[in-house]
């Protein structure tokens, strides 16, 4: 059906919609009709509306490709200049300002429309007028209802009539959105990313520009660097990258002959080891898939960025919008969601099953971000946190059915970006390093830890000085334990670099306190956060981070928990990357150190789903030749009696570095304890070699 809508007649109807929104919107900063209070806000909003209008014909000429460098650097800014933190506080893109302007109710509609608009911005580098058409018409359409109330005594719409409006722009347009978000995943065609890494001269910087995303000096210094590393660090970065992803095929089970695209997630400035992935891929039948990260109400907008990104101009920006969808999230919305997007699966079927999974390369170094909690941002009520939570399952069970996770897999390699620091090129340099460590070296001291730990029943941590941990961490039985065990031996493939051996606990008699004194998750952070867990379900959670403890607990529900009431620990690891550990101490970057690095710099304890999530029946084995068991536990077993319990479609990783690491042992069923970990080093017998970066 969406494909139906691509032809000429279409495009001719998009084109006079197109035309006549742009002509009525050039008259709104020469009108006076609507109350006086909400006229600045309209024609700020129109303003913004014709600077797209002159963005869509300054790349459509082809403009975009003949502009010094000066020129784009300038228009940049202009496209992200209200969001930008200093003039954020008189921002109507900040709901804060806009409640204190228009009232909580409306300002927060007005503000979301204001946020929403910023969508033109890839419409208009992509040439969608489709994308470009529904947020111009969502404008006039509210502009005119401020229009007609002016002529009635309040002057001004209820706050009802504005949502309403609201509410049926999403509705309307989620099925073409829905197609539009699965073809991004699915379909190489959709190549506009593509052919910039490809094409573009990747020593001229103007090439950053032709995205539409904000360009800083941490996306042009990276560029540079990439452009003056030599051609063999290049492809060792892009054969880490590619081999790390074949290999999770090879280590999972999986069938990767039978796969035809891979989807590249990647941040500004790296294009020229991507140009390489994407050649290493097509050598092995994989075409890429690349998608721009979440920038609307339909996409989803978050700090956490999943896609081809830019600089993100404000964190606390998409902060104060990632839950705007609680202005008009209901069950018949959730239900129209999941029937577009049931839809557009079925549409591009064939495509989703040979998609191979993402392959990502993330970025750290950025200046840590803290969020400010704002009473006029938009949040779920405790009904629409279920309803989050249902379609979340739902979408989530929808996915795997076309997209089979017992068939697909993934890979994440991380490196730094400038403002890291003055060190930046030799931190860049040792990332690489740690990056290419010697698996087979770790493969062999791992095996040595996952042999002893399967003595165990199980294994107790505790935390020392001001960490209190005290965790006890229950183990699968093993049947055979000539033949099985309970811990992945994991090395450089999915999970770049190497260092960590895993597992998913048995949930009865796991208990106990995990505690970190400071930790970042998905770019957050997270002071003294303590988490409480019984049979292995959170029963109790609070961090430091904020003034009153209602606060605190709302913070990790939305952010850790995801809305959920509870989750069980997924994953029980410990980390061997002694390397990366003492690089980040060294340079004085522990607080920007991605968890991919970070989980490998002590035990860490993942909450909600486990590592084989969906891919529970396909039988993995270590390289000794065990079968790795405990690919479930008693949550992820409900799959087979109703599979929307089983699943929670969230797995964040917190780890306990290993300063803060008092003890890790393992308790044998005769009771025998056998210390890993003590004090912070490693005691286990043919382990030594990990603590010399410590020393």
């Amino acid at each position: 059906m969406q494909e139906n809508r691509t032809t000429s007649e279409k495009e001719e109807l998009e084109r006079e919609r197109f035309a006549l929104a742009s002509q009525r919107i050039a008259q709104i900063p020469e009108e006076n009709g609507c109350t006086e209070a909400y006229r600045d806000y309209f024609v700020k909003m129109a303003e913004f509306v014709l600077l797209m209008k002159n963005t869509w014909d300054f790349v459509a000429d082809g403009s975009l490709y003949r502009a010094s460098l000066e020129e784009l650097q300038k228009r940049n800014r202009e496209l992200y200049a209200d969001i930008l933190p200093e003039n954020y506080d008189h921002s109507y893109a900040n709901p804060a300002y806009a409640a204190e302007r228009f009232g909580g109710s409306l300002g927060q509609l007005l503000s979301f429309v204001c946020a929403e608009l910023r969508g033109m911005i890839p419409a208009a580098y992509e040439q969608s007028l489709y994308g470009m058409v529904i947020r111009m018409e969502l404008l006039l359409e509210i502009y005119q209802a401020f229009l007609a109330a002016a002529e009635e005594e309040n002057g001004i719409p209820s706050p009802e009539a504005i949502r309403q409006i609201a509410y049926w722009y999403v509705s309307d347009y989620y099925e073409t959105e829905s197609y539009e978000k699965v073809a991004g995943l699915v379909l190489p065609e959709r190549d506009f990313a593509t052919k910039i890494v490809m094409e573009s001269d990747l020593s001229d910087l103007r090439y950053l520009y032709y995205y539409g995303e904000y360009v800083t000096e941490n996306e042009i210094r990276t560029a540079k660097h990439l452009t003056e590393v030599s051609e063999n660090t290049i492809k060792l970065m892009a054969d880490t990258y590619t081999e790390g992803y074949r290999i999770g095929f090879e280590v999972g089970n999986k069938d990767i002959s039978i796969k035809k695209t891979v989807n590249l997630i990647y941040c500004l400035g790296f294009e020229r080891m991507m140009r390489q992935a994407i050649e290493n891929f097509e050598k092995i039948g994989l075409k890429p898939t690349i998608y721009r990260a979440g920038s609307n109400i339909f996409q989803g907008r978050s700090v956490d960025k999943r896609g081809f990104f830019g600089a993100n101009p404000n964190k606390q920006f998409d902060y104060d919008h990632k839950e705007d969808q609680a202005l008009f999230l209901d069950k018949t919305l959730v239900n129209r969601k999941l029937e577009c997007l049931q839809n557009a699966y079925e549409l591009l079927k064939p495509e989703a099953a040979v998609f191979g999974g993402p392959a990502v390369v993330e970025i750290f170094g950025e200046k840590p971000f803290v969020p400010q909690s704002k009473e006029a941002a938009c949040k779920l009520s405790e009904k629409q946190q279920k309803l989050s939570v249902e379609y979340a399952s739902k979408a989530g069970a929808l996915q795997n059915r076309y997209i089979k996770g017992e068939e697909r897999s993934f890979t994440i390699i991380a490196f730094p970006v400038p403002e890291i620091g003055e060190r930046y090129d030799e931190i860049f340099d040792e990332i690489i390093r740690i990056n290419t460590l010697d698996y087979k070296l770790y493969q062999g001291i791992q095996q040595k830890i996952i042999d002893t730990l399967d003595l165990g029943d199980y294994v107790l941590i505790k935390g020392r000085g001001e960490n209190h941990t005290d965790l006890k961490v229950m183990l699968h039985p093993l049947k055979n334990p000539d033949k099985e065990t309970n811990f992945e031996n994991c090395v450089a493939d999915v999970n770049i670099p190497v260092g960590e051996v895993f597992t998913s606990p048995q949930l009865a008699g796991t208990e106990g306190v995990l505690h970190v004194t400071r930790v970042f998750l998905n770019e957050l952070e997270y002071k003294d956060i303590s988490i409480h867990f019984k049979d292995g379900m959170i029963t109790e959670y609070t961090c430091g981070n904020f003034s009153t403890g209602e606060e605190n607990r709302k913070y990790i529900r939305d952010n850790v928990l995801f809305h959920h009431d509870t989750l069980p620990i997924g994953e029980f690891a410990i980390g061997t990357n002694t390397t990366a550990y003492v690089t980040a101490r060294k340079y004085g970057i522990e607080d920007k150190m991605p968890i991919l690095i970070a989980e490998k710099t002590g035990p860490h304890f993942a909450v909600g789903d486990t590592c084989y999530s969906h891919a529970e029946e396909v039988k993995v084995y270590n390289p000794d030749g065990k079968e790795i068991i405990a690919r479930d536990n008693e949550v992820s077993l409900l799959r087979k009696e109703d599979e929307g319990k089983a699943y929670f479609n969230c797995h964040t990783d917190i780890t306990i570095p290993y300063d803060e690491l008092g003890e890790l042992s393992v308790v044998t069923k005769e009771g025998k304890t056998i210390p890993i970990i003590s004090e912070g080093r490693f005691v286990l017998a043919g382990c030594e070699e990990l603590n010399a970066p410590l020393i």
